[in-house]
């Protein structure tokens, strides 16, 4: 979004950033998302940041306490973190257009948003069925950062093995484990230029596995066209936990909710 503005803008892992990035030069703003404001390495980037004395704009949700926060919506109840994840999108799209980026504007986001609002009423326009063993989503360009974050929902709220690819990334080599045991769901074929992504399609229905494409209507913007394709794979995410009777909303438990593991990065308090 901020490059469709003219802005020299790189997007990294805050672990990334923080421990094996070169750091902000002179001339650079940093921007840290984090819905809870405690996520380590999202703190330990801001820190660094604000220690190099460039400018910070982060983006979490309300009340956790960061003043140069731009703040989205209540803590998240779900530990899918799945409002905070759609209006973060909305917010760096507000943020791109107000640096001139062409997508953004307060009507195109209102669209969105009533697209969201029909993804809600009707989620299932094209039925996904449960696979016998997992599940691939797969989409070119922006979809394919959709398709992975609908991946890590379904993953998390279902408790099933899901991946989340690039159209050219499951061609080479990603596809290779998969069997009809296995579901693909294919995002905006129509999107792509090169009709990569429905040959792909048309491959995996050829070895046996069960290919379900999901399209939105039409009117925004592909960039902002992830806002409510990704409420449609959260809502996927939903009904597959159901359908195997686990909590969508409970993730991290056992082991992996030691809170010693969860510190593990954070800065020093000073």
């Amino acid at each position: 979004m901020l490059a469709r503005a003219g802005r020299d803008a790189y997007a990294y892992p805050a672990a990334a950033w923080a421990r094996w990035g070169n750091g902000p030069r002179a001339g650079d703003a940093v921007c840290v998302i984090t819905h809870t404001a405690e996520t380590a390495y999202a703190a330990r980037a801001r820190a660094g940041a604000l220690a190099a004395g460039v400018p910070v704009v982060s983006i979490t949700g309300v009340g956790r306490g960061w003043p140069e926060a731009i703040e989205t919506v209540a803590p998240d109840e779900s530990h899918t973190y799945s409002v905070s994840y759609t209006a973060t999108l909305a917010v760096l799209a507000r943020i791109a257009y107000a640096l001139g980026a062409p997508d953004g504007a307060p009507d195109q986001l209102a669209l969105a948003a009533a697209q969201v609002r029909e993804v809600c009423a009707d989620p299932d326009p094209a039925p996904v069925a449960v696979p016998a063993r997992s599940l691939a989503i797969v989409g070119c360009g922006p979809w394919a950062v959709t398709a992975r974050e609908g991946a890590l929902k379904i993953r998390e709220a279902a408790r099933m093995l899901a991946e989340g690819f690039d159209t050219d990334r499951l061609l080479h080599g990603g596809a290779v484990p998969y069997t009809a045991a296995d579901g693909l769901v294919v995002l905006e074929p129509a999107a792509d230029p090169d009709g990569l992504t429905g040959a792909v399609a048309d491959a995996a229905s050829a070895e046996g596995m069960t290919v379900t494409v999901l399209a939105g209507p039409p009117g925004l913007a592909p960039l902002l066209a992830q806002i409510p394709m990704t409420v449609r794979l959260q809502l996927l995410a939903e009904t597959f936990a159901r359908l195997r009777h686990q909590n969508p909303d409970v993730a991290i438990v056992g082991a992996w909710d030691q809170p010693a593991l969860w510190a593990m990065g954070a800065p020093v308090p000073s």
